[in-house]
């Protein structure tokens, strides 16, 4: 006769408490950074084009480019490359956090 298998219930919209709420609130956090760096800016190039701010941020230069191409072309991957270092490394304390509080559980 064999065992009935358990099955475990996963919604990412209620995550269980501990190693997988934290987690999603850092999954949560760098994708909001990501979204108002790429759409927020893009955003304020869009909502500013006809004023004296838009001409401004194309009249703006960083290294030879206007601003909005720099902030695209060159900001935005290493914005990205950055945000995954972050992710990785908070990802780590969470998971060496709840190891040691697992750890400590079974003393």
């Amino acid at each position: 006769m064999s065992r009935p298998e358990k099955r475990s219930k996963v919604n990412l919209f209620r995550p269980k408490k501990g190693h997988m709420r934290d987690e999603v609130l850092i999954i949560l956090a760098i994708l909001f950074g990501w979204v108002v760096c790429t759409f927020g800016f893009q955003f304020l190039v869009y909502a500013c084009r006809g004023t004296g701010a838009g001409s401004l941020l194309t009249r703006l230069t960083l290294f030879n480019l206007p601003l909005h191409f720099w902030f695209t072309g060159q900001f935005l991957p290493l914005w990205f490359i950055f945000l995954c270092i972050i992710f990785n490394v908070y990802v780590d304390r969470i998971t060496e956090y709840h190891s040691r509080k697992r750890d400590r559980s079974y003393e």
